[in-house]
């Protein structure tokens, strides 16, 4: 045991000798524990204040960091939520809009973990009907979870990404709080609390304009079959485009853009955040017809003139910091007629970026979709 410079005085007169090496100097005699002077009280407070202090600010480093996390394990969207919240009883549909799970169910591990206990799952898709394979990320609000919703529908987003979009859609990172914007208006009020899914958008980092291009994967049916298909099997949906629309930045706003035009009768509503409103993939040359075809411009202009055409409601976002407004503008001018349903919504400061597109979507666009696409009705 250790013991300050006070318990014994030093005599420099007296001398010890070591068994193996002669003089070493100061020793000290074998103390009986009573002896011993105790250990002061004021030492063990402090230490102990020290480690709950250290501990105190650990913790929020930790959490925040996400350190102790399960990022990788397996999960299920059927199960309950974290921290003891129960999640929903079996459930039964007795409203001939609401679409069950119909399985099979997809084997998700865990992307990410939000602050409210919801959780990003990712999944590898097979799609059946366009051959092509890639992963989907998919976030289903706490309301999803909640026993007063058990036999209810929930609206789904599909969300692209700018850019390549691969071989991961930036819209699952947790940090752009697309899904905390979601949670946010529906608790405000303002907007549905969407089942958001977030599908790789152009494999190989080559444009394929979300359309099946002769020749390339089917990167059209993947976005308008598959991944619909995915969510359908493993959520509870509506049976009706009502319950269905796209958001998307960039080239992701281009091809949410051009699926609802393409597929009225499956889509409603799409929030398109500076695109681009004609196809430009260089893997067109040669496909003319193919390419008019996937046109949103030409296929606005054919929704519009088609008679008994379901509506459908675009809205449109463009930063003040970035160019393309004069172009979104002409759209609204030309092709808002009849059926086609357009608004652009101008992000005073905003740049070509994700960030901006979700301050755009939380001041105004995801409530004006949410006004047009149907949300959960909790049991009475």
């Amino acid at each position: 045991m250790h013991h300050t410079p006070g318990d014994r005085p030093y005599d420099p007169r007296r001398r010890y000798r070591s068994p193996r090496r002669g003089l070493i100097g100061r020793t000290r005699r074998a103390r009986s524990r009573d002896d011993r002077p105790a250990r002061p009280r004021w030492r063990m407070s402090f230490l102990t204040g020290l480690v709950a202090v250290f501990g105190l600010c650990v913790y929020p480093a930790v959490k925040y960091l996400d350190v102790l996390n399960d990022t990788g394990e397996p999960m299920s969207f059927s199960r309950s939520l974290p921290e003891g919240v129960p999640g929903p009883a079996p459930a039964v549909a007795s409203d001939p809009a609401v679409r069950m799970p119909t399985g099979p169910r997809a084997d998700f591990r865990t992307a990410a973990t939000l602050g409210d206990g919801t959780k990003i799952g990712v999944t590898t898709l097979r799609g059946t009907k366009s051959g092509f394979t890639g992963e989907v990320w998919v976030w289903a609000p706490k309301e999803y979870y909640e026993d007063r919703y058990r036999n209810s529908a929930f609206p789904v987003l599909i969300a692209l990404p700018g850019s390549y979009g691969f071989p991961v859609n930036y819209w699952s990172n947790p940090q752009l709080k697309l899904q905390k914007t979601v949670t946010d208006l529906a608790a405000l009020g303002r907007g549905r609390p969407f089942i958001v899914a977030m599908p790789v958008l152009n494999p190989g980092k080559r444009y394929y304009d979300g359309s099946d291009i002769p020749g390339q994967p089917k990167m059209g049916t993947w976005m308008s079959d598959d991944v619909p298909d995915l969510v359908r099997a493993n959520f509870r949906t509506f049976t009706s485009r009502d319950g269905w629309g796209f958001m998307g930045s960039s080239s992701g706003g281009f091809v949410a853009l051009k699926q609802v035009l393409a597929h009225p009768d499956r889509f409603k509503a799409v929030i398109a955040s500076g695109p681009d409103t004609r196809p430009d993939s260089p893997l067109w040359r040669g496909h003319d017809a193919a390419k008019r075809a996937n046109d949103p411009e030409w296929l606005a202009q054919r929704l519009a003139a088609r008679p008994g055409a379901p509506d459908v409601f675009v809205q449109f976002q463009i930063g003040t910091q970035e160019s393309g407004r004069a172009n979104l503008e002409r759209f609204v001018q030309r092709y808002a007629k009849g059926p086609v349903h357009a608004r652009l919504h101008v992000i005073e400061g905003g740049g070509h970026n994700a960030r901006s597109y979700v301050r755009g979507m939380r001041d105004a666009s995801l409530e004006a979709i949410s006004r047009v696409l149907r949300g959960p009705t909790p049991a009475p």
